[in-house]
């Protein structure tokens, strides 16, 4: 049960952050969308708070329980940035990414994001399929 209890919080801090921004600012809160727009210098109040809240988040952590929260890539760095390209170019095709369709678009039902998610989801585990052959 401990292993699931930090992406528990993780996914509960996720959700009360998304349900904070739609209060009070009537916005979605989606990170491609928020990026975005902040690249374009458009909302950048709200965008630069949103951006450095995801860049504090593992400072946070280390204060609070005295390390870096642990990440292991398993993949080569080139790998590592195509797919984070792929990522954004296919979040703008989308309208939107993981945490806009998937945490606040299917909880509002939208089947858009229900669309969306499924799509990810299929192409994560076409992905995984794959990349099981090149390893």
């Amino acid at each position: 049960m401990a292993t699931y209890a930090s992406g528990l919080l993780g996914g509960m801090l996720i959700g009360l952050s998304a349900v904070i921004l739609v209060v009070s600012n009537g916005r979605v809160a989606g990170v491609s969308g928020i990026a975005g727009r902040l690249l374009q210098g458009v909302q950048t109040a709200t965008g630069t708070a949103f951006v450095l809240g995801l860049i504090l988040g593992p400072v946070l952590y280390r204060l609070f329980l005295g390390e870096w929260p642990a990440v292991v890539l398993v993949a080569s760095w080139p790998i590592v940035v195509a797919g984070g390209l792929l990522v954004g170019y296919g979040s703008r095709m989308g309208s939107g990414c993981t945490s806009g369709h998937g945490v606040v678009g299917l909880a509002r039902l939208s089947r858009r994001s229900m669309a969306a998610v499924g799509t990810f989801m299929a192409t994560a585990v076409a992905t995984v399929y794959l990349m099981g052959f090149f390893q």
